[in-house]
């Protein structure tokens, strides 16, 4: 039996996607992190076809993602500016959904709110600020400090009056900080795909049209958007004539989180490139720390936060973490109480300090590796090594190391690149809509949702596949051996014509 295969062509791929946007989004209004007074008894039928609304709606989206990547590879594949209508398309009905799959954007506008209130946010938790914003902020980090630097706070600060006279207003102004980030990404990778010798479009498909960046960066406006633009932009401009300006954006990225303080690594070599004279890179260093400094400096007064992330860098995470070091932790100190030890409180600490031990090897053997050719690549590596190994894990956090590698890994890496997107699609699945833990009910739900969204797939493509020997087994016009045309004749008058002439028999031209 021939192989059939099947057409996939960029329309198809935007519309599938679109289909399991708007379903997840209609689920996502229902089983969100929606605010407490509005949310729905998890028992209730309405939250049941929500939940199974959303998951559907992600398999659904990505099988357009993934379909799309073929499409790149192919023949027909679609341009840049094709890749960021289609995330547009996509994103288009998150941005009216309520806040998805975290409710950590309320605890951005407490935190927000506290500085405005000049209540220390290094110090203090949101329990501190009382009052009904401080209700929507999950519990486990009511009492938490904020690790997040200055420059983010101070865009915080700056909304959380929206958010005191409505909250929907906040919400919508957070995310909008958080699209201006994406749009910063989707900025930025092409050209660093082309200063890394990489491909702009798969760059695009896998660093900005991903699956993970329209449910965490958009569906959950997380300010790991506005942390990965200014990295991605500082090393645009390092990478052109601007290093000056570089080390700033990154200095600024790592003021929203500490993990991009890493870039000014990959800053520091490209400004030594540039230097002429003796010790271009000790050169290159000092006035990469001291523009660093200098931005810092600057920051931080504007915000008027003080100096304070710096010792909340070390904000416990929570304890059921899965993070690979946590889960660990947890196995390890299960199998020492079993056999009556007193020393399984350590476990899940040892554990930590031997995931911070390796990722402190993994960084130093990518940046001796790949830091004359490929410093962006390098950075990219580290920073997927910090959020793997690190003592705590969010999905959104694979996307450090995720939108770097897009864009800079070397174009024989197609198992990285696979691999990275076999990650993305699963870790996709892997936090309900409303950002809590699942009971048993809601996971058979969601399993539920997600095979209804496999059997929908399944019959599209058993449709696809009949139509396609449909249309293999229709018989086609004769062709005309003088012309090598295919034509039509009318046997009454003895005149033949061409088979695309769409003229009634009799008419003149």
């Amino acid at each position: 039996m021939p192989v059939i295969r099947v057409p996939v062509n960029t329309r198809r791929c935007q519309l599938l996607g679109l289909t399991g946007s708007a379903a997840l989004a209609a689920g996502g209004v229902a089983v969100g992190a929606v605010p407490v007074r509005e949310a729905l008894a998890p028992q209730s039928g309405a939250a049941a076809i929500g939940l199974a609304a959303v998951y559907f709606g992600l398999v659904l989206l990505i099988a357009a993602w993934a379909l799309l990547g073929r499409t790149i590879r192919g023949p027909e594949a679609p341009s840049p500016r094709t890749l960021l209508l289609t995330l547009a398309l996509w994103a288009a009905p998150l941005l009216i959904a309520p806040p998805l799959f975290s409710r950590d954007v309320y605890s951005y506008l407490a935190q927000g709110a506290m500085v405005e209130a000049q209540i220390d946010v290094y110090a203090h938790g949101p329990s501190r600020l009382g009052g009904p914003l401080t209700a929507e902020v999950a519990p486990i980090w009511q009492h938490t400090p904020t690790p997040y630097g200055p420059v983010f706070l101070g865009c915080a600060a700056a909304i959380a009056e929206f958010a005191r006279s409505e909250l929907s207003a906040g919400i919508l102004a957070m995310r909008a900080v958080a699209l201006l980030g994406v749009a910063l990404m989707v900025l930025c990778l092409p050209v660093l795909a082309r200063h890394c010798g990489a491909d702009p479009r798969t760059a695009l498909w896998l660093g900005a049209v991903n699956p993970l960046v329209l449910l965490h960066l958009v569906g959950g406006a997380h300010n790991d958007a506005v942390m990965l633009g200014l990295l991605g932009a500082g090393l645009v401009a390092a990478l052109g004539r601007w290093p000056v300006l570089g080390a700033a954006l990154v200095t600024l990225a790592a003021l929203v989180k500490a993990p991009a303080a890493l870039g000014l690594l990959a800053v520091a070599l490209l400004w030594a490139r540039r230097l002429d004279g003796g010790f271009p890179r000790l050169r290159a260093a000092l006035a990469t720390l001291g523009t660093a400094a200098a931005a810092t400096a600057a920051a931080t007064a504007l915000a008027g936060t003080g100096y304070g992330w710096i010792a909340a860098l070390d904000t416990p995470v929570s304890p059921q973490n899965w993070s690979l070091t946590s889960s660990l932790g947890r196995m390890t100190g299960a199998v020492l109480r079993g056999l009556g030890s007193g020393l399984d409180e350590f476990a899940v600490p040892a554990w930590h300090l031997l995931g911070l031990a390796a990722t402190a090897l993994a960084v130093l053997a990518f940046w001796k590796r790949h830091h004359l050719r490929r410093p962006v690549y390098a950075l990219g590596l580290s920073l997927a090594a910090v959020a793997i190994l690190g003592p705590a894990i969010r999905p959104w956090y694979v996307l450090w190391g995720l939108f770097l590698i897009a864009a800079a890994a070397p174009s024989g890496s197609v198992r990285l690149r696979r691999a990275s997107a076999v990650l993305s699609g699963v870790l996709a699945l892997a936090v309900m809509p409303s950002g809590f833990a699942p009971d048993d009910n809601q996971l058979l739900i969601a399993v539920g949702g997600s095979t209804l969204g496999v059997v929908a797939l399944w019959c599209a493509y058993k449709l696809t596949v009949r139509a396609s020997r449909a249309a293999d087994k229709a018989p086609r016009p004769p062709r005309d051996s003088s012309t090598g045309d295919s034509s039509t004749g009318d046997s009454s008058t003895g005149v033949r014509r061409d088979a695309r002439d769409t003229r009634p028999l009799g008419s003149t031209a």
